[in-house]
């Protein structure tokens, strides 16, 4: 594969990478967690045009396009960890007539990542915090909380919680995926990783199950080796020091692969087609602070570097039909970037 990089823009401590579609085309949206910097928008052929979303408050971890509402998205603003009592929330942005609107959503301490399942025509929030209280920015004594809660027709109305899971120290992964046609979610702790499901019909069970045992910081899935099952990838242990694949035998998974190259703050991971090839994509923020492609070819795994010195925090991939784009928030780097990705 071939791949090419483009700049969009300084940014500092830019952290969270997406996209939404409408009007026909991707708007890549990438943001700070600076209480005081920019949400950008960026589209167009070569995603030449640029359009700010905010510019406070920031704090924003997670953007995410609400199913079926084609100019809207909720996101996380105001996480800092250093701030206490936590500021952290689930905003809902609308874009009418060129510009976007916002109203706060539900107020959510320590609030870092989180989805949208569509069950059955049905939209379901489905939320993870680090933490649920803290007296300082590393005091991890209390654990997080996984929630959920049914996603009004309306989200700017506010939604009501529930706690699906306690106990999850350190619950900083998430990867939300499709298995079978239906929207899952891995969630990444010190307790290991849950595979969660929405219920099968409203007012229903929702499913919880225990997949892997460890310290999870982040999880991405894909049948990297095309055998039919999808693979795990993690980044161990929370901000941790080693990415490595699993694959499952039997009942359980057991590690095929590790990346050898000395690692520092690992953070980002993705699983998607890349030029047809299904890839983990994968970013670390410190020592060499590379981006860089794992897939499987010839009966082995194989690493291809993108980059290196720019620190992905957050990464995503966008497909076009002549093209993939890997999506980065280059944290260490300062920078907001794309990588345009082709067949050779």
């Amino acid at each position: 594969m071939k791949i090419v990089k483009k700049k969009l823009d300084d940014m500092y401590r830019c952290y969270c990478a997406s996209n939404i579609y409408f009007d026909g085309q991707n708007h890549i949206l990438l943001a700070s967690e600076d209480p005081d910097v920019a949400c950008n928008m960026y589209y167009g052929k070569d995603y030449e045009t640029k359009e700010n979303v905010w510019t406070h408050p920031g704090g924003c971890m997670s953007i995410v396009p609400i199913p079926g509402k084609e100019k809207e998205f909720l996101c996380v603003q105001e996480f800092y960890l250093k701030v206490s009592p936590s500021l952290a929330k689930i905003v809902w942005g609308k874009y009418d007539n060129g510009t976007w609107q916002f109203k706060d959503v539900v107020s959510v301490p320590y609030v870092h990542r989180f989805g949208i399942f569509n069950q059955n025509g049905i939209n379901y929030l489905i939320l993870a915090t680090v933490a649920t209280s803290k007296k300082e920015k590393n005091d991890w004594s209390v654990p997080g909380r996984i929630y959920v809660a049914e996603l009004p027709e309306d989200p700017s109305t506010g939604v009501e919680l529930e706690v699906l899971c306690d106990g999850l120290y350190r619950n900083h992964g998430f990867w939300q995926t499709k298995e079978d046609g239906k929207d899952v979610g891995y969630f990444g702790s010190d307790q290991g990783i849950l595979r969660v499901s929405a219920p099968e019909k409203r007012g229903g069970q929702w499913k919880v199950e225990p997949i892997l045992s460890g310290h999870i910081g982040e999880i991405a899935t894909i049948d990297i080796d095309g055998d039919g099952q999808d693979e795990i990838m993690t980044i161990e242990e929370f901000h941790g020091n080693t990415i490595q694949i699993y694959k499952k035998d039997g009942s359980e998974y057991k590690k095929v692969w590790q990346y050898d190259n000395e690692i520092d703050f690992a953070h980002a991971l993705v699983g998607a087609k890349l030029a047809g090839q299904n890839a983990f994509v994968c970013g670390v923020r410190r020592k060499d602070c590379e981006l860089f492609v794992v897939t499987y070819e010839d009966g082995e795994y194989k690493v291809k570097m993108v980059d290196k010195g720019v620190g992905p925090a957050n990464l995503c991939v966008v497909h076009e039909d002549n093209r993939d784009i890997i999506v980065g928030a280059n944290h260490t780097a300062a920078q907001a970037a794309i990588y345009f990705v082709t067949e050779d």
